[in-house]
């Protein structure tokens, strides 16, 4: 690999690190409401809280940005090293691009590093990836949070079952299983727990709060 190609490789990781640190839920927020959604709520700089405190409209907006920027920043990094990539190099580039967008996320260089969980960044990833169980996933997700409607249990379930249902999709109905996506989905899934761990407390004490689409704050 030459250096030009190195070069390029960082570029695309910085690059979508760079554009998953783009919170439009602060950013609408300050701007339009003159408020901070890290200082309401759930503390949490991600669509769900934007709701809560701003409203749905602000909120739904910015559940799109999160999860398009989750898509735009694989696309426009792959831009970057397709000339020479291929296969499993790319594809490990790809999961390694994933991984830098949800972290600009969760970790803002522009807003102190203190962002989100993640969620709807990483619905962009999956869409971009794992397009073949990304509506299973989603209906996963939409029938946990109709039947008890909780934002962050629809997460947790889904994220759980991410690794299950790739394995078994892949396997067993399209036959194309790359153990390299298995292990991201893996680690997607603990990252995801891991970041809804306070979630987690709150539901088993009975102390998470339902979601309404309608502002609460």
């Amino acid at each position: 690999m030459t250096m030009i190609e190195i070069i390029c490789i960082i570029v695309g990781l910085v690059l979508s690190y760079l554009i998953g640190s783009m919170s439009p839920s602060i950013w609408i927020g300050k701007i339009f409401y003159n408020v901070d959604v890290r200082t309401k709520g759930s503390k949490n700089a991600g669509s769900t809280n934007t709701i809560r405190v701003l409203g749905p409209k602000p909120g739904i907006i910015v559940f799109i940005i999160d999860v398009f920027k989750g898509c735009l920043a694989l696309y426009l990094s792959n831009l970057f090293v397709e000339a020479f990539l291929v296969d499993s190099g790319l594809e490990l580039f790809n999961i390694a691009s994933a991984a830098a967008v949800v972290l600009g996320h969760v970790f803002p260089i522009y807003e102190n590093f203190k962002g989100g969980k993640g969620v709807a960044t990483m619905l962009g990833v999956l869409i971009y990836l794992y397009t073949n169980i990304f509506l299973i996933l989603l209906a996963i997700f939409i029938v946990v949070f109709i039947i008890w409607r909780y934002i962050s249990l629809g997460s947790i379930t889904a994220a759980i079952c991410f690794p299950i249902t790739y394995y078994v999709v892949s396997t067993y109905f399209s036959e194309n299983f790359d153990m390299v996506l298995f292990i991201f989905a893996v680690v997607v899934a603990i990252f995801i727990v891991i970041t809804h761990r306070k979630n987690i407390s709150r539901l088993m004490k009975g102390e998470e709060k339902k979601f309404r689409f309608k502002k609460t704050e």
